[in-house]
């Protein structure tokens, strides 16, 4: 399943947006750092929002509108859906979590 996805430092804080095909693996690599660059140099790690997609190109022309978009927008979409800015990767692993009945990387089982 394709995603666009958007991670914050803390709540209000730095924000990266992002497209993958592997979401559950993607997060938990800007979590553990091994990606490196901008989420890793302002410790980005708290997944925030996310949006699924059938198709990587209907994905990656979200991923770009949403890079146009202003800070302000960004932060409503984000308080739309999660007001408290909880990080929402912890909730994959639950049983009726979202993503539940995904593969799970095996550094985080």
């Amino acid at each position: 399943m394709n995603a666009v996805y958007m991670m914050a430092s803390g709540q209000h804080g730095t924000l990266y947006i992002g497209v993958t095909s592997d979401l559950l693996n993607r997060v938990a690599q800007h979590r553990d750092g091994t990606l490196g660059g901008f989420t890793k140099r302002y410790s980005v790690k708290r997944l925030v929002w996310f949006e699924l997609h059938d198709s990587i190109v209907t994905a990656i022309r979200r991923e770009k509108a949403l890079k146009k978009y202003r800070r302000e927008w960004k932060v409503n979409l984000i308080e739309r859906e999660n007001p408290k800015w909880a990080d929402l990767y912890p909730s994959f692993f639950v049983e009726d979590g979202p993503l539940s009945h995904l593969q799970r990387p095996e550094k985080h089982l």
